[in-house]
This record gives C-alpha cells, structure tokens and sequence, in this order.
C-alpha cells in the first residue's frame, strides 16, 4: 500500500458524504430556510478557499510546485466567475441576499473551520498541502450528489445557481490528481506533516456540518415536518 492509498484509508472515515448532514441534503430533508444559513456560512469557507491556496504557494521553496498550485489559485479567483462568486450565485438561486453573506459567521464551527484551515496553510508547506488535499479529493463527488438533491427535491435546476457545483465536479478531478503527486513527491517526513494536515483539515471540515446539523435538528425541533421544504 503506498502512501496514498495509507491517505485514503485515513481520510475515509470522515468523507463528508458519509455525515448525517449531507445525506439529509441528498434525501431532501433539509428545509430550504437551512440551506440558506448553509449557504450564509459555507461562504466564509468558500471566500477564504484562494488564501488557503496562496499561503501553501508561499510555504513551497519549488517553483514547479508553485505553478501548479497558482494554475489552481487562478481557476479560483480570476475573471467575473470566480468561485466565491458563484457561490454568490447559488446563494442568489435560494433566496439568498448578497450583503447577507457578507455578515459575520454565526456559527463557531464555521469560524473554527476557516481559522483552522489558515492556521494549516501558515505552518509549513506539507501541512497545508494535507489539508488542501482533505478537501479536494472528496469535493467533484459532494459536487455532483448535491447537484442532483437540489434538483430532485427542490426545484433548482438553472444553470446559474448550479454552476459552482457543476465547475467542481469537472475542475477538481484534476486539481485531485495534482494535488495527490504532489504529496507523493513529498519526502518521508513531510509526508507524515502532509498526513497531519490532511487529518486535522478533514476534520474541521467534519465539524462544520456538525453545526449546520444542529441547525437543522433545532429547525426540526421548533417546527417539524412541515419546515421541509422539498
């Protein structure tokens, strides 16, 4: 088993398709006045995703790696479609003003998530690489199960607030496989650091839709059945 494959089998268990949360999402559980507070606090995740990437940039000494991570840096946030703007779009397709994205987290586990992810990137190159890659081996399938609930079960099938989702699921196998060679050409001890990151990355972002769970169970809780929105 090389060392990847001893990645996978660490990360397996916190694949976010795996929490309640999603798996609610992709049975159409969710209410819709859920997924707008999601949507509200992922932005944070999402507007802070090209300084992640810009601060693994600076930590890397090889100027081969670096390109590689720049072409990602680019496809995040150049031109009119950047990604956190359109996730600005999904937001927009649910009911979702803009300014309100711009309003501070109301959920310690979003904060915990993007201070936890800087936190990573600002500690070494391995490290930040790891958590980098937490997310971006798992993101073109969460991409395409939530592309597929949304349209099942509530009604959103334009294109415009679909797109971050439908960019993701193509753009990221990629970014995957770059990102997984990278990490394969690591040493032996910056793999372990690279290993380090990845678990502490997964996990944050496990936390995460632990919050947005408790905000659904407390929706559910004030308002039952009839608070799903299908």
């Amino acid at each position: 088993m090389n060392f990847i494959e001893l990645l996978h089998k660490k990360l397996d268990s916190y694949h976010l398709l795996k929490h309640e949360f999603y798996q609610a999402w992709n049975d159409g559980m969710l209410s819709i006045p859920t997924l707008k507070i999601y949507a509200k606090e992922y932005y944070h995740h999402v507007a802070a995703f090209p300084r992640y990437i810009s601060g693994i940039h600076t930590q890397c000494a090889d100027l081969k790696k670096r390109q590689i991570l720049l072409g990602n840096l680019i496809e995040e946030e150049q031109g009119n479609e950047n990604h956190p703007e359109l996730w600005k779009q999904f937001a927009e397709g649910l009911g979702v003003k803009r300014e309100e994205l711009l309003e501070e987290a109301s959920l310690m586990e979003t904060q915990s998530l993007v201070d936890g992810y800087f936190d990573c990137v600002k500690s070494d190159f391995p490290t930040g690489l790891g958590a980098l890659y937490a997310y971006e081996r798992q993101t073109p399938e969460i991409a395409v199960s939530k592309i597929k609930g949304l349209k099942d079960y509530y009604d959103i099938d334009d294109q415009q607030t679909l797109k971050f989702f439908s960019i993701h699921a193509d753009a990221d196998v990629w970014h995957r496989e770059e990102c997984a060679n990278l990490i394969a050409d690591l040493n032996e001890e910056e793999q372990e650091k690279a290993m380090a990151g990845a678990e502490v990355g997964a996990k944050l972002l496990w936390g995460f839709l632990d919050g947005m769970m408790n905000v659904h169970k407390q929706h559910q809780s004030n308002h039952g059945n009839d608070y799903i929105c299908a």
